[in-house]
């Protein structure tokens, strides 16, 4: 690594000006739609006591808030293409206001589930600051600034944990909760119209890529179209294991679980039809080599995805539970020590991006990370009841690094497969991380940590494996974005103010 190179650029992060303020605007915007998205958890125990909740419905809560964000990630990516970051995240943040609100004053089960299901999407917005710093960024620094963007702004999730129970204490009275809930809607809101305002898709001088199609992500050869078939089944395969999951907790019954999973049927018939619709001319064999990409980019990275996102959501979400069974620590310790896995993304996903970006081959940095990554899982396997508890959070955080850098550099690649649609594919591969960390909390209800573990450092190999047909970006490390052989559509900016 270029240790000049990498100082410089490290320097720059600290100016406001430029390229540079749009990723610290979108970072925040990010950081801010996690909080709302991550509200309920700090208040999940108070929320059972006030209201009378039993733990499987609180159970069934935190499943509502992660169950449209698959779907959401694609719908979203869509929209991003079509309309440009700027509107379609202002949207995000201005709608996160409704649910949150809604949820602040739900008295009933009924109405925090369906709150809870429409705060689901805000989870999405994270595709949207991928394609906006991607507009402002060359391939040669898109690493580092991706890896700034999800690194901080994913930091929004423990800054929830953190601040709002404070904010209600200081508020106080059994209704503190409500307006910690409510006042995260209200700067959601307040954020969104400033950010209409405060940026634009691109620099100036440099018009906004379309794709010529809508519908379904555009692909350029006949096995790209088997290929985005095959990448739908999963992602719809996982809404039908939530169906179960809900059946489990006893909030669907047989008969609506069923209907869900015949449902989740014909949405897949449906995006098979539009897939195909969309992709005629791939099927034709039309696209010339100035104009195509290689789709399994597009599947190895969602595979990368969903074992290094996915892997953390799984982790974050049962680690407190580890330490605390493992080493017979309380609640406020445990929670501690777990925090430690969250708190390296500050640094660790900005280290993967950098490294991406200096190290010569985006394909073998993510490689490499990918096999650290398998080696952290092993270690954190075999932690027992005999280790000394700071050995095993050491343990935790190095893995723990070796996650984040790897999502780093996963994103590092994501913007660069192909501009156009560069919004589609980062929905793509984000929801897979949200597929990845349902199917390992599934194996979690079968399988003790010591098998979690170590199926997820074996998933990591595979992904590493994969790796080695994964091809380097065209242009991956130019000093200025390579002009697309596609429809040019401008984007009016006539509501910005200059950046």
């Amino acid at each position: 690594m270029r240790r000049t190179d990498a100082v410089g650029r490290l320097t720059s992060l600290w100016s406001f000006s430029g390229r540079f303020r749009i990723l610290h605007l979108t970072w925040f915007a990010f950081f801010l739609s996690f909080v709302v998205w991550f509200n309920f958890a700090p208040f999940a125990s108070t929320i059972g006591r006030q209201l009378g909740l039993d733990r499987t419905q609180l159970a069934t809560l935190a499943l509502c808030n992660v169950a449209l964000t698959v779907p959401a990630r694609i719908l979203i990516g869509m929209a991003l293409d079509r309309w440009g970051p700027r509107r379609v995240y202002a949207a995000i943040l201005v709608y996160a206001f409704v649910p949150c609100t809604l949820f602040a004053l739900a008295t009933t089960f009924p109405t925090m589930v369906a709150s809870r299901l429409a705060l689901s999407v805000v989870g999405a917005g994270f595709v949207v600051g991928i394609r906006m710093v991607a507009e402002w960024f060359p391939p040669r620094e898109v690493g580092m600034a991706e890896g700034v963007y999800g690194g901080w702004g994913n930091f929004g999730s423990a800054a929830a944990a953190f601040t709002l129970p404070t904010v209600a204490a200081v508020v106080g009275g059994a209704d503190g909760w409500r307006w910690a809930i409510g006042l995260t809607g209200v700067m959601a809101l307040g954020y969104g119209l400033f950010y209409l305002r405060a940026v634009r898709d691109t620099p100036d001088g440099d018009a906004y890529l379309a794709p010529r199609r809508q519908g379904a992500l555009e692909v350029t050869s006949r096995a790209g179209v088997v290929g985005l078939i095959a990448l739908q089944v999963p992602l719809v395969g996982v809404l039908a294991l939530l169906a179960w999951r809900l059946r489990l907790v006893g909030f669907l019954s047989p008969a609506a679980m069923w209907a869900a999973v015949g449902l989740l049927v014909v949405v897949l018939a449906v995006q098979v039809r539009g897939i195909l619709r969309v992709n005629r001319p791939a099927r034709a064999g039309a696209y010339g080599t100035d104009d195509a990409y290689p789709f399994r980019s597009v599947a190895i990275l969602s595979l990368a995805y969903a074992v290094t996102f996915g892997s953390e959501l799984a982790v974050v979400s049962m680690l407190p539970t580890f330490f605390g069974e493992t080493f017979g620590l309380g609640v406020v310790a445990a929670g501690a020590m777990a925090s430690a896995f969250a708190f390296v993304n500050l640094v660790a996903r900005p280290v993967g991006g950098l490294s991406s970006d200096l190290l010569g081959s985006r394909r073998r940095t993510l490689l490499t990370l990918l096999v650290c990554l398998a080696a952290g899982y092993g270690l954190v396997a075999v932690i027992g009841p005999s280790w000394p508890v700071a050995l095993a959070v050491l343990a935790v955080m190095a893995c723990s690094f070796f996650v984040q850098a790897g999502e780093g550099a996963t994103y590092a690649i994501v913007p660069l497969v192909k501009r156009r649609v560069s919004g589609q594919i980062a929905g793509i591969v984000g929801a897979y991380g949200n597929v990845g960390a349902l199917l390992y909390l599934t194996l979690l209800i079968f399988a003790g940590p010591t098998v979690f573990f170590a199926v997820i450092g074996a998933s990591a190999l595979v992904a590493a494996l994969a790796c080695r047909w994964l091809p380097e970006p065209e242009g991956s490390f130019d000093s200025a974005h390579v002009r697309d052989a596609a429809e040019v559509r401008p984007i009016v900016h006539a509501a910005e103010t200059p950046a």
